[in-house]
């Protein structure tokens, strides 16, 4: 207890603290699990096995087989692997952007402000998830079309913090000695303005990527997504509905609730840095 009052911290903060680390690294570690065993494992248990299929679960094939006896635990964990990498890939794309946009509204003056303010209402208006549809299939669907789509739909909100953020500290005095010493904005940008911006952009991936990997899988899901050769968990959604009729319900069940649980993982994980780094909430509780 001295200690804690040594560090400014009362006893309901270093619970509330505690409770977040917790959190943080339980679903740190559900993240982590699910890359180590999505590389470790051996693709043999996606190949086609009709002297085992429609198994349910047991001990040697705990997610049971399919209709073509191909393990399911397997396949769901590659396609979790597949649903992550394409939702790290468009998350990264979509803040690259934000931080474009954000920080050109905010230092290139009041035209180009007014115009990027435009562009983002404009996609905001509509429902970025018929957005990313209409981009995926003019692109032709894939991961190459979902990757684009995330990219150029999940940018606007993330981009009005960041253009916040950069009015704010444009008023800095530090800012204003650099310019003084004659310092260009490109410089400031880079120097200043990015390094200050690097929390805020980490939060915002981490609360993209999961948003990116439902989308990834609800499109996958109607057909329009990732090719039906891939292992991924919108294809085994999809296809088990056929099946859950006759009684397989574990095509479904396993496949839905891993994804769920990575999802969760993800947005756990952003809501602890987001308190973590706002300000608001570092005395809370």
């Amino acid at each position: 207890m001295k200690h804690l009052m040594r560090v400014g911290m009362t006893l309901p903060q270093f619970h509330y603290r505690l409770r977040i680390w917790i959190s943080s690294m339980a679903a740190l570690f559900v993240l982590l699990t699910i890359i180590a065993m999505s590389v470790w494992f051996d693709a043999s248990g996606l190949a086609t096995n009709l002297e085992q299929r429609n198994l349910g679960p047991s001990i040697r094939h705990l997610f049971g087989t399919d209709w073509l006896g191909r393990d399911m635990l397997t396949r769901t964990i590659k396609g979790l692997g597949r649903s992550l990498q394409v939702g790290l890939i468009a998350g990264s794309s979509s803040v690259i952007i934000a931080s474009m946009m954000g920080i050109a509204a905010a230092v290139m003056g009041s035209m180009v402000n007014r115009f990027i303010s435009w562009v983002t209402d404009l996609f905001l208006s509509v429902p970025h998830l018929v957005t990313l549809l209409l981009i995926s299939f003019v692109l032709g669907g894939g991961a190459q079309g979902i990757i684009i789509g995330v990219a150029l739909t999940h940018w606007p909100s993330l981009s009005r913090v960041i253009r916040a953020e950069v009015m704010q500290i444009q008023t800095a005095p530090y800012l204003a000695i650099s310019r003084n010493f004659g310092k260009s904005s490109w410089w400031i940008v880079t120097r200043h303005i990015i390094p200050h911006l690097i929390p805020q952009l980490l939060v915002g991936l981490i609360l993209i990527v999961p948003h990116a990997i439902l989308h990834e899988a609800s499109i996958t899901f109607i057909g329009m997504g990732l090719s039906p050769h891939e292992p991924a968990v919108g294809i085994i959604l999809s296809e088990s509905m056929r099946y859950l009729s006759s009684g397989l319900w574990w095509l479904a069940l396993f496949p839905g609730l891993c994804l769920l649980f990575m999802v969760m993982a993800f947005a756990r994980l952003g809501e602890n840095l987001k308190q973590g780094v706002d300000p608001r909430h570092a005395h809370d509780k």
